[in-house]
């Protein structure tokens, strides 16, 4: 599948491949580097490089690609299971999907379509439970991540699983982050499409934006598992963001409304993990007095957007370690906060 081309930052990008097969070094400079204080970004890069479960680094401005490099791991091109950043696409095929009418909108109670997955004698709360509730993670169902991933993905039924966990909050209450949430939007989506969430993603996003989707983790139905273990390149990953900081528009092509990432980038509940507020798909901070829009995946899989100064930043880690909050994903936070955002302040 060919790539659209992004502009003078893909032609650098293309003429950096000839510095090195190891990765490739965009230094500020001339058109192509505008946007950065050399040596801030500089500094910025090596201040990355000291981080060893780090695998890839974009930084972008205005869509111009100012570095770019795989410090070790998978190359810049090759798949890297982006983990629970999946969450944040289908939280974006959610918004194409009501776009497209297939869906009537956020306040859609989900039980008619999940019919056929109800518990034999269901909670009910459960005919409460909306598409904004699964969006935001606030079902008020039991926890299926954390210490009850496990269990869950050995279940016979992951979406009937889920469906049958006790009430531990009312839906719509407090956030209670959870992949099983996501799955029943992967079970929703197909259900009101008729297709798989993979056919979806393929035709939605990856047809548009010119990326590789490749199949990912099923459940014993055969659904697409809604919220982790997709993978996607770098690049891909960076194109997704364009996306998003570009306002829904690719290449000319209206891909997402703007009002649906205005709707996800509004906060609507709180993350009692990272500290930060979330909306649809998206963790709503702030870097340097910023508004900071984020999708995060276990182990440190991130991308960062400061639509403000026009900032896309995507980084890529060893999926196998964690990255708690106030260890290995502080330090990337703090990377952004820190180190990049101050070389695209000083420009």
């Amino acid at each position: 599948m060919s790539a659209p081309a992004l502009g003078p930052g893909r032609r650098t990008v293309l003429a950096g491949l000839a510095a090195g097969a190891a990765g490739l070094m965009l230094r500020p400079g001339g058109a192509a580097g505008a946007g950065f204080d050399r040596a801030g970004l500089d500094r910025a890069v090596e201040r990355a490089r000291r981080l060893e479960q780090l695998h890839s680094l974009i930084v972008a401005r205005d869509g111009e690609i100012a570095f770019a490099e795989a410090f070790r791991g998978p190359g810049l091109d090759a798949l890297a299971n982006v983990k629970s950043v999946a969450k944040t696409v289908v939280a974006a095929l959610t918004g194409i999907a009501i776009d497209r009418g297939v869906l009537a909108g956020t306040d859609q109670p989900v039980a008619p379509l999940l019919a056929d997955s109800l518990p034999a004698d269901p909670d009910p709360r459960l005919q409460a439970l909306t598409v904004d509730h699964l969006l935001t993670m606030r079902a008020g169902l039991e926890r299926t991540s954390g210490p009850n991933y496990g269990g869950w993905i050995a279940s016979r039924d992951w979406v009937r699983d889920a469906l049958d966990r006790p009430f531990v909050d009312r839906p719509g209450g407090r956030m209670l982050y959870s992949t099983g949430s996501y799955h029943l939007l992967s079970a929703v989506l197909s259900e009101a499409s008729g297709e798989s969430l993979l056919a979806l993603a393929r035709s939605w996003l990856g047809e548009p934006l010119g990326i590789e989707i490749p199949p990912w983790t099923r459940d014993p139905q055969g659904r697409y598992l809604g919220g982790n273990n997709m993978a996607l390149s770098p690049r891909a990953l960076f194109r997704f963001g364009e996306l998003y900081r570009r306002g829904g528009l690719w290449e000319g092509e209206r891909v997402i409304s703007r009002s649906w990432i205005e709707q996800s980038w509004r906060p609507r509940t709180h993350s009692p993990f990272s500290g930060d507020d979330y909306g649809y798909g998206w963790f709503v901070s702030e870097a340097r007095g910023h508004p900071l829009f984020y999708a995060r995946g276990y182990g440190g899989q991130l991308l960062y957007l400061v639509p403000a100064l026009g900032l896309t930043v995507v980084v890529t880690s060893d999926a196998t370690r964690p990255a708690r909050s106030e260890g290995y994903f502080g330090a990337l936070k703090a990377l952004l906060a820190e180190a990049i955002v101050p070389a695209a302040e000083a420009a």
